[in-house]
């Protein structure tokens, strides 16, 4: 897997001996803990399609939230999750493309899910498989053009969830919409905090990405303009 030569051999010195026992011990306690969370979020999964009808196993939760300031440096962001916890593998950033929907909610979720999906749609080569459901950061409004994408798309089967804030964006008020329905959640529900997780985890990593996008424009002169000056010159030339 690593496409790298190894060398493997049989501990006998007492320090290669001690350091075998110690991984040994370590590599069996990081398997239980493994066993221990997938069964926790299998359970979680399950209580999640059971309180919502969802009709298909879940196995793979895609969730998406929006990041930009005022229309600046406006990002999408899409992470997974599966019974193994998060999967960064398949975590993606989108700059959004459309100069008209940079400061529009709806316009950007619409972009970013009609990107995603029809690529998987036409199986073009490095697109992600389909997930068995889509959460999102918003309400009614969000969930409404979320649908209408997907449908529009031919995935009418694919379930949508949008987890909207409470009214002063407090954690254990969310409102969440499936199928035009709003179902509230009681504010020690595990179901809850699984759901918040997933949200927070989103929201932390289109924050992460705008920052590093806001970093970079932030960094751009006039001097980027200018054919033949690479980054050492541009460098000399704004130290002077």
């Amino acid at each position: 897997k690593e496409n790298k030569q190894i060398s493997i051999k049989k501990a006998k010195a007492k320090n290669e001996i001690s350091i075998s026992k110690l991984a040994e011990k370590n590599a069996k306690q990081a398997l239980k803990q493994k066993l221990v969370q997938s069964d926790t979020n299998n359970n979680l999964i399950e209580s999640l399609a059971a309180k919502f009808k969802l009709n298909s196993n879940i196995d793979l939760i895609e969730v998406y939230d929006n990041s930009h300031i005022q229309g600046t440096d406006s990002i999408g962001a899409l992470i997974c999750f599966s019974n193994e916890g998060f999967v960064k593998k398949r975590y993606r950033k989108f700059n959004i493309k459309d100069e008209k929907v940079k400061n529009d909610d709806y316009g950007m979720m619409k972009e970013v899910l009609f990107r995603r999906f029809s690529k998987a749609v036409k199986e073009k080569s490095g697109s992600l498989s389909l997930p068995d459901l889509v959460m999102i950061d918003g309400g009614k409004g969000q969930y409404s053009v979320s649908r209408e994408v997907l449908n529009e798309l031919g995935l009418h089967d694919l379930p949508i969830l949008a987890i909207a804030k409470g009214k002063k964006r407090n954690a254990g008020e969310e409102k969440i919409y499936y199928k035009n329905k709003e179902f509230i959640l009681d504010k020690n529900d595990p179901l809850l905090f699984f759901i918040q997780r997933l949200r927070d985890e989103a929201h932390r990593f289109a924050i992460s990405s705008h920052r590093i996008k806001r970093k970079k424009s932030l960094s751009k002169s006039s001097l980027d303009e200018i054919n033949g000056v690479g980054r050492t010159r541009k460098r000399a030339l704004l130290n002077y």
